[in-house]
């Protein structure tokens, strides 16, 4: 008999092709390897700020849902690093300056499509935006802060100062996971989700690529 995995666990496997995919996608690459430049540094702010402007108004239509409430929380909140971040990067009067790219436009309407109705929607766009920041997040800051010579202007969105210990707050983010009371045909969903997730953000550093050989 098959040995039965939490869905947490299969939620990862099932996502981690993706997820690779997403991370070593050209643009970022690049910009890890630093061979990116301090603008291309920019434009990917820029289009975080579009996607967690939407994730998080979302979060507070679900913050009554029974479901959904259970993974929001303030320590979380990236939108005010993100929006000091940009008046660092690009000056005051960074919301003239920024656009939000094809695909980031078509995430956003994802995005508010389900976090308007569908809570398991929400937890799957919730879930791999957030512990992708607590993980990869963290490094992608640190390489960053050295490669452009920042202290924490520039990289607040990739402090996570409310939160002292990530591995613990990951492990029991799982944990609510494997109790949110969805049954198999939700968990498939959620799942479903969580791939185009990925795929959004796969396509949106096709975009930046493409916006930067434009350029």
């Amino acid at each position: 008999m098959a040995e039965l995995i939490s869905f947490s666990a299969a939620l990862r496997e099932r996502s981690s092709t993706s997820h690779s995919q997403s991370e070593h996608a050209g643009f970022m690459s690049d910009l890890l390897k630093g061979e990116g430049s301090r603008e291309d540094y920019i434009a990917l702010v820029s289009q975080h700020y579009f996607i967690y402007d939407a994730l998080e108004s979302m979060g507070q239509q679900m913050k009554n849902d029974p479901v959904a409430a259970v993974f929001i929380t303030d320590k979380l909140t990236r939108l005010p690093a993100l929006e000091s971040d940009l008046e660092f990067l690009v000056g005051a009067d960074w919301r003239e300056q920024i656009t939000p790219l094809p695909t980031t436009q078509r995430y956003v309407q994802r995005i508010r499509e389900v976090g308007a109705a569908w809570p398991g929607g929400f937890v799957a766009h919730h879930y791999t935006r957030y512990l992708g920041d607590l993980s990869g997040g963290v490094f992608i800051g640190r390489v960053m802060q050295r490669r452009f010579g920042f202290e924490t202007n520039g990289i607040g969105f990739y402090l996570f100062d409310d939160i002292a210990d990530p591995k613990s707050f990951k492990d029991v983010y799982r944990e609510q996971l494997d109790a949110a009371p969805w049954d198999d045909a939700e968990r498939e969903r959620v799942i479903d989700e969580v791939l185009l997730a990925y795929r959004f953000n796969t396509e949106l550093f096709e975009d930046l690529d493409r916006a930067r050989a434009a350029a």
